[in-house]
């Protein structure tokens, strides 16, 4: 009988073993902040683990409930002082736990096949699927079901999911964007943009505007209208064989040899596209060409302080007051962006770029919103709280404008703020960099 390959006893053993136990890592992460329990701390986390590589346990469904109670946000790894990669441990453990099986089920198993091994293999699925929504949306439907009472009939789970439903654009990514997109003056580099799933959904608006933005700084920009999912998605919950083969389909769409660039506006993504080396380790095919790739991905805000940004010029005072009026922004950072990709001064800088913006920092603003990926859609609980003491400190700030790079923090903090009835407007940084620039013109 075929021996079942083990995730966490097949990883090299020194990514293991690198964790300390010295507790640095507990003020920082959210899940022990809230309970107190060492298993819902990395360090537990970590523990539970090495017991399984090391052979002294096997994953149970406890093991892989705290898995998934994990939000994934890498706090830790900011501040471990001994480099302990847990984002590979986290991914590993989560694989582990999905091929135990503890947590299978046959409503568990559609939803997986539908929207992993399915929807999110093909993104002209989920384009499809996107239209559906845009037209319920638009025709009415939405708001005349909403106001009919009917959902009052439903389980209150299926009512909450219902009211996250996102609004879909009226155009996704490729009826905004041409395939090729000329630098403005003289072209100094050639870039291609990644679109992403739910940022081409939802925020395909931040990818006209981070296109328009890179063409602005002397970027010729490739954007081909049919892409596919990263696969970021799929690594974060235990679907490594789906990740790996997305990564494939990806260099190939992209051969990272032919720019100098590829870029990427959404945190989440980023985080996970610069290990694609890590993850096609000993593909003999692939493994090279990942290790270039790896070093070409950027970061929107990254790329446009490496090569020095344009500044927006600024408004003539008598053009229009309401536009000169200082505008009051706050930022809160994307987990995968700081503790994943640790760009935080990068994000900052854009928007101290933009004339007539004061930026006002947020308390906690690394702290974990509670988006996470689908984690408000599995773990509720946790993940309203986590918002709430995000939208508590955004109170706080006074600010009318909060700029985050990620599709799922923005989504996050959109239904919050309409929840909790804030008057807020809820911005991606390039946005205001591109709104800046048309406003100079």
């Amino acid at each position: 009988m075929k021996e079942v390959m083990s995730h966490l006893k097949n990883l090299d053993y020194s990514v293991v073993q690198q964790c300390m136990h010295c507790g640095l890592c507990l003020p920082t992460c959210p899940t022990y902040d809230a309970t107190k329990l060492e298993r819902n701390s990395p360090r537990g986390r970590i523990a539970l683990m090495r017991a399984i590589a090391d052979g002294k346990m096997e994953a149970t469904k406890t093991f892989a409930d705290e898995m998934y109670f994990c939000l994934g946000c890498l706090a830790c790894m900011t501040a471990c002082p001994a480099g302990v990669n847990y984002a590979e441990l986290f991914e590993h453990a989560r694989a582990e736990a999905e091929q135990s099986g503890t947590l299978d089920s046959q409503g568990r198993g559609l939803v997986r096949g539908f929207t992993l091994q399915w929807l999110f293999m093909d993104l002209r699925r989920l384009h499809l699927l996107g239209h559906v929504l845009r037209l319920y949306q638009r025709l009415g439907l939405q708001t005349f079901v909403r106001r009919t009472g009917v959902l009052k009939l439903l389980p209150k789970r299926f009512r909450e999911l219902e009211e996250m439903t996102p609004t879909m654009q009226r155009k996704f990514s490729d009826e905004l964007i041409a395939p090729g997109t000329p630098a403005v003056g003289e072209k100094r580099y050639r870039v291609a943009m990644l679109t992403g799933c739910a940022q081409d959904l939802i925020f395909s608006d931040v990818n006209r505007d981070t296109v328009e933005v890179l063409a602005r700084n002397g970027c010729e920009v490739a954007t081909p209208p049919e892409q596919s999912c990263c696969g970021s998605l799929h690594a974060h919950n235990g679907e490594w064989e789906l990740a790996q083969r997305l990564a494939r389909v990806n260099i190939d769409q992209f051969p990272p040899e032919k720019f100098d660039a590829i870029i990427t506006n959404a945190a989440g993504c980023g985080s996970h596209l610069k290990h694609y080396a890590k993850l096609l380790a000993g593909d003999a095919a692939y493994e090279e060409r990942a290790q270039l790739w790896d070093m070409k991905v950027k970061d929107v805000h990254e790329w446009l302080v490496e090569i020095g940004i344009t500044s927006p010029k600024g408004v003539n005072q008598s053009t229009s007051k309401d536009i000169c009026d200082e505008m009051l922004v706050t930022y809160h950072e994307a987990c995968h962006l700081c503790h994943g990709q640790k760009i935080t001064l990068q994000p900052r800088q854009v928007l101290r770029a933009i004339p007539n913006l004061k930026l006002v920092e947020l308390a906690e603003s690394t702290w974990c919103c509670g988006s996470a990926g689908i984690y408000n859609l599995i773990q509720p609980e946790m993940a309203t709280e986590l918002l709430n003491r995000k939208l508590g400190h955004i109170r706080k700030t006074g600010a009318m404008v909060v700029a985050t790079a990620n599709p799922g923090c923005l989504l996050q903090l959109v239904n919050g703020a309409r929840r909790e009835g804030m008057q807020v407007r809820l911005v991606h940084p390039i946005t205001l960099l591109a709104e800046a620039y048309r406003r100079g013109e």
